[in-house]
């Protein structure tokens, strides 16, 4: 039987480092990078992939957010508290998982080298791994995103608060129970956070 992996991009985030910063969209995701909105990228690769459905949990500037991903058939969660940090966002979002997915693929919006073969590639490791508990990419050592998590996290994932997300449970997983995947390319480890960052990923994006 081959296991459901939902996609779970989160899109709630105030975008303070940006604002901070000097950038003057209500949230970078609303920002374009290489002719579309940042948080298309993310978006658009999750639906060029295998993982259904894909939700997206909005928050901050969530208008703009809505805006950015306009025509792309994505579920919206709205998250009430996301001043509260990722932990609330990712409980929102997982929350509206239908009961037959064993998991999801969490990508966070702001990473536009993210690519469907990236998704499609952890998403069959995981499946291919019955004890796993989660799966994620690691280049040149470094972990990144995005992260499979299998619904056995998913009550951990509840008691989480704060700002940190899934991270401090990938931490504690043994060995076995955390698949890996190495990877060969930045899309798993680029990410945006000031306008500076916007202009890197648009070198990178444009070659």
């Amino acid at each position: 039987m081959v296991k459901k992996i939902a996609a779970l991009i989160l899109a709630a985030g105030r975008s303070q480092r940006f604002a901070a910063a000097g950038g003057r969209e209500a949230t970078k995701l609303a920002a374009f990078v290489a002719g579309k909105p940042l948080a298309r990228y993310a978006a658009e690769a999750a639906f060029a992939s295998a993982a259904r459905p894909v939700v997206v949990v909005t928050g901050h500037a969530r208008e703009a957010v809505e805006t950015a991903l306009r025509g792309l058939p994505a579920q919206f969660v709205h998250n009430p508290a996301y001043s509260s940090g990722l932990a609330s966002s990712l409980q929102a979002g997982l929350a509206a998982l239908p009961p037959d997915a064993a998991g999801a693929i969490v990508l966070l919006a702001d990473m536009p080298a993210v690519t469907a073969a990236l998704i499609d590639r952890l998403v069959a490791a995981f499946a291919a791994q019955p004890e796993a508990h989660a799966a994620a990419p690691v280049r040149r050592g470094r972990r990144g995103n995005p992260v499979v998590l299998g619904r056995r996290l998913f009550d951990e994932v509840s008691k989480l608060a704060g700002d940190e997300g899934a991270r401090p449970l990938l931490a504690a997983l043994p060995p076995s129970r955390l698949l890996e995947v190495a990877v060969d390319d930045d899309g798993a480890t680029l990410d945006v956070d000031t306008p500076e960052g916007l202009r890197a990923a648009q070198r990178a994006l444009t070659g």
